[in-house]
């Protein structure tokens, strides 16, 4: 049961992008109890959403494998 460097970077992706929410959502709640302004969310979490995207776009690319050529009379379409 091997999983692939792009399956893993893509999960670690998701799981970066899902906690990135969460901690903006408490922050939002801790803005709230402290009655600020939310004018943004917080440099780590922007870091956190960065890289998260990074590795699930490198997954998107990694993952499925070798492109074909869409043209319809290419050798690779036989």
């Amino acid at each position: 049961m091997g999983f692939s460097v792009g399956f893993v970077a893509g999960f670690v992706g998701v799981l970066a992008l899902c906690h990135a929410a969460n901690s903006t959502t408490q922050y939002k709640g801790l803005l709230k109890i402290t009655e600020d302004d939310f004018s943004g969310p917080p440099f780590n979490v922007v870091v956190e959403l960065i890289v998260g995207l990074v590795l699930c776009t490198w997954a998107a690319i990694t993952v499925p494998g070798i492109f074909l050529s869409i043209h319809p009379h290419s050798d690779d379409n036989r």
